[in-house]
């Protein structure tokens, strides 16, 4: 499909600047790009890409002198480039359907336009909503409720009574429903606390590959609405994670956490059980959170500090050879110092 630039511009709210005759029938990196395709540039640490790039015209958010071609000057790049993607290069809908090798129970209830892959199972009176694409080696426990137009990728499992919204998508290998850790001494035993809630997954949250989402031990763990979730995130038992919050690779959150709406976790953060962490908080990578933090916090660091003051320990951290030799040194000298005192 061919555009001209300016249902380009048009569609994606900018405004051009060069050649306006020019079309554009597909969308690259600025690596890659050719002529008669869109790029984009947003991020300083491609400049020299910028300079060398074949692309007929680039997205950005303000004029670059290094690009002679058409740019479309556009207040969010990064936005543009997602709407532009999904115009030149949208997903592929796999054709309704339910294979007969699909093992679904008589009492399951199926909505319509389904298309489920062979492998499939769909357990005792659970529901499926319409227009869901269910791949090879999903299991869906008894009593599962999945909203409409969900995508679940091969062999991920939903458990027993989970709920999912409308518009979710969950990755290859990821688990919702599994048992939350815990257990209670009895003498040397471990014995095991019975995890009787549920997950409950609201609309248009995507959970990465091979996460983890524990079942609350009583009640329910909550993925609130708007939700993106990285990788190999482990999410404990009643943990409630607020509106349109992102979640990095690596994460782990403790049970009976609560994460309000617009935060972001970076990678590999760690969360401790029964703190609170408030709206629209950021949390750097690597950090491990101990302790409640307020509302709009920007925070990093093991126990996590503000940003800036982890910033500045980090330089510190860097000299810390060289400070404590000198140190040793000034010591030396006072003593010496003292000794002539005392003569």
């Amino acid at each position: 499909m061919t555009y001209t630039i300016k249902q380009i511009a048009d569609f994606i709210e900018g405004t051009i600047k060069g050649d306006e005759s020019i079309t554009i029938s597909g969308i690259n990196s600025l690596e890659l790009a050719k002529e008669g395709e869109i790029s984009f540039y947003y991020d300083p640490r491609y400049k020299n890409a910028l300079a060398v790039t074949k692309a007929s015209a680039i997205v950005v958010k303000q004029p670059e002198p290094l690009f002679k071609g058409t740019q479309i000057i556009a207040k969010n790049p990064l936005l543009a480039f997602a709407k532009l993607v999904e115009l030149f290069s949208p997903q592929h809908r796999p054709a309704p359907g339910i294979h007969q090798m699909a093992v679904i129970e008589s009492s399951a209830t199926l909505g319509r336009d389904l298309t489920i892959y062979p492998f499939v199972y769909i357990g005792r009176e659970a529901s499926i909503g319409d227009e869901s694409i269910l791949y090879s080696g999903v299991y869906i426990g008894d009593g599962v409720k999945i909203g409409k137009r969900n995508i679940l990728y091969p062999n991920v499992s939903i458990l027993d009574r989970c709920i999912t919204g409308d518009d979710v998508i969950i990755h290859s290998g990821s688990v919702v429903g599994s048992d939350g850790f815990g257990y209670a001494k009895n003498g040397r035993l471990n014995v095991k606390i019975p995890q009787r809630g549920i997950v409950r997954i609201d609309n248009n949250v995507e959970i990465g590959a091979n996460c983890s989402i524990d079942r609350a031990t009583l009640g329910m763990t909550w993925i609130k609405s708007g939700v993106k979730m990285d990788n190999l995130v482990q999410i404990g038992h009643n943990v409630i994670i607020g509106e349109n919050t992102i979640i990095v690779a690596q994460t782990g959150i403790s049970g009976s956490v609560n994460v309000g709406a617009d935060v972001i976790l970076g990678g590999q953060v760690g969360v401790s059980d029964h703190v609170t962490i408030g709206n629209r908080v950021m949390v750097g990578s690597q950090s491990g959170v101990a302790k409640s933090i307020p509302d709009g916090e920007v925070v990093s660091g093991t126990p996590t500090m503000p940003h800036r003051r982890w910033l500045r320990m980090t330089r510190i951290l860097e000299r810390l050879p060289e400070l404590t030799e000198r140190l040793k040194q000034l010591e030396k000298r006072l003593r010496e110092i003292e000794e002539e005192k005392q003569r």
